[in-house]
């Protein structure tokens, strides 16, 4: 049996600043953004090429602190072109850290161990890293 995760709720404080940042910014694509009563919206946006979507809203989901959800990451196949789309987008992105040496011999140096960071606007932070092959 194959287990799919599909989507992970990413707390916030403003729905709208929220969905600007991650459709406008980070360039996720708005799946839908769905008003069930003046308590209750949710909004479903997935990255490019991703099978795992995040959703922010209020009233239908779980309740945390807004920004208090840490280490998630994306993962692409050039993190240095990532991490100029998300700069022009402005986007305040950290620069590429390579965290040690990549484990597949004769990759690309940048492979598993290059990383950029960025937060949204309530704090959420996210990780890119770098995997053109899997070894």
């Amino acid at each position: 049996m194959n287990w799919s995760l599909e989507v992970v709720v990413v707390p916030v404080s403003d729905v709208d600043a929220a969905k600007d940042f991650y459709a406008d910014r980070v360039g996720f694509s708005v799946d839908h953004d769905t008003v069930i009563d003046e308590n209750t919206r949710v909004c479903q946006l997935t990255p490019p090429g991703s099978g795992c979507s995040i959703v922010i809203g209020r009233g239908a989901v779980p309740d945390m602190p807004p920004g208090s959800l840490k280490g998630l990451q994306l993962v692409v196949s050039d993190v240095r072109a990532a991490r100029a789309e998300l700069s022009g987008r402005g986007v305040d992105v950290s620069e590429v850290q390579v965290l040690g040496e990549n484990p597949v011999p004769g990759g690309d140096p940048l492979d598993n161990v290059g990383f950029c960071y960025f937060q949204d606007p309530d704090g959420n932070a996210w990780a890119v890293q770098q995997i053109s092959g899997r070894g």
